[in-house]
């Protein structure tokens, strides 16, 4: 038997990047447990916009954990309680009746707020423009066994490669540091004999980009593991460190 709920959400409302934001306070009632956290903000949308007022506004796309479109602080945690979930993929059984849940975006200095819970993550996608990427010859595809790869390091590049780039770890970290998601693009390419050819240009300009666009440092606190929806390792980080300092002491890319 389907139960329902009763919640009190205060929900972060922001018209604007240049506007100072403030909470709201919602009442959603009769939420059934089986709804996911976007599907009980599209019910206190619906109530909204009969209401006549401005819906919230909030990022989503394939709702299925796999994009990293979506994405909100949910009582001070990225994607909320449940681990490696995304908030696409969180279901209100997580809550308890009459529970207050505070909802607020990614806060981040490269992340500008658009509106409400909507965040320009933009600044992610020129870390990969500035290097994220390999050279490959033209023609037939290879077969499959003509480029030997270790099992274990195979297996290495595709928990790198596993990241969605949604920014919970810059959300969840104090010094708002991108270097897991960037150390996972950087060591995914970098464990692989075809990322080999650039890995140098791509550590220097990837980490650099990094640094310009006003992403912190890392401290090792580890908050960023802990909340990424899809587990990354910081193992990823010590390697795109190795690759920057191999790149700068013996490469001749400036």
């Amino acid at each position: 038997m389907t139960q329902t709920i009763n919640v009190t959400l205060k929900i972060w409302r922001q018209n604007g990047p240049k506007e100072k934001g403030r909470f709201e306070t919602f009442n959603a009632e009769n939420i059934s447990t089986d709804m996911s956290f976007l599907e009980m903000l599209d019910v206190v949308n619906e109530q909204l916009t009969r209401n006549g007022k401005i819906p919230i506004a909030f990022d989503h796309d394939c709702r299925e954990g796999i994009c990293g479109t979506c994405g909100a602080v949910i009582n001070g945690r990225p994607h909320g309680p449940e681990k490696a979930t995304t908030l696409c993929q969180l279901h209100m059984r997580k809550f308890k009746n009459g529970d207050t849940i505070a909802i607020e975006p990614f806060r981040a200095m490269a992340f500008r707020v658009i509106r409400d819970l909507v965040i320009d993550r933009s600044p992610l996608d020129e870390i990969i423009q500035a290097g994220g990427y390999i050279s490959a010859n033209t023609g037939g595809a290879p077969d499959a066994n003509a480029i030997p790869i270790p099992q274990q390091t195979a297996e290495t590049a595709m928990d790198a490669a596993a990241c969605i780039g949604c920014g919970a770890c810059v959300a969840s970290c104090p010094n708002a540091s991108a270097m897991l998601f960037t150390g996972a693009k950087i060591s995914q390419l970098a464990l692989l004999p075809q990322g080999r050819p650039e890995a140098a240009e791509r550590a220097i300009s990837m980490v650099r980009r990094m640094d310009r666009l006003g992403f912190g440092n890392c401290s090792n606190e580890r908050e960023c593991e802990a909340e990424c929806p899809k587990e990354i390792s910081i193992t990823h980080i010590a390697r795109m460190n190795r690759e920057f300092l191999k790149a700068s002491f013996f490469s001749s890319v400036k």
